[in-house]
């Protein structure tokens, strides 16, 4: 019984130690690609802005549509559309919705809806106004809304 009982605790060292790398590897390979999706690439290795942008060609609604706060985020994706374009939207719409970017946020209603979207547009835009160029902005995004 006693040797029944130390094969079975060595089969199952062994079990536990293969969870372990393979864990191990998956993590590693989920934090690199989850890094390289939220945009931890550096200037260095990004030649063309072009390849962030999510590629929405639709128009966005109308801010005349709505007042207040939700207006002046519609303004917003109205005069950067480039910069919201290369932004991912913190509210999870790509996975929830299929939406490409921030950008796409801003062809239907579904920003007035939602805080993340529109906080996300604000601070676009601040950073915007204070010169930052467009992977600066992502970045600061990125670090700010991911949490």
């Amino acid at each position: 019984m006693a040797r029944q009982t130390q094969a079975h605790t060595r089969d199952s060292k062994k079990w536990f130690i293969s969870g372990l790398i393979v864990l191990s590897a998956v993590g590693l390979g989920g934090g690199y690609l989850l890094s390289s999706y939220l945009g931890s690439n550096n200037e260095e290795t990004i030649k063309d802005v072009s390849t962030i942008r999510g590629g929405e060609t639709r128009p966005t609604l109308s801010p005349a549509r709505f007042t207040g706060k939700i207006a002046s985020t519609y303004e917003i994706a109205r005069e950067i559309p480039e910069i919201l374009d290369s932004l991912y939207c913190y509210c999870d719409c790509k996975k929830h919705f299929g939406h490409k970017s921030l950008l796409t946020c801003y062809v239907d209603e579904h920003a007035a809806f939602c805080d993340v979207c529109m906080d996300e547009a604000i601070r676009a835009y601040e950073l915007f106004k204070q010169g930052k160029d467009v992977l600066t902005i992502r970045k600061t995004i990125d670090k700010e809304f991911s949490r």
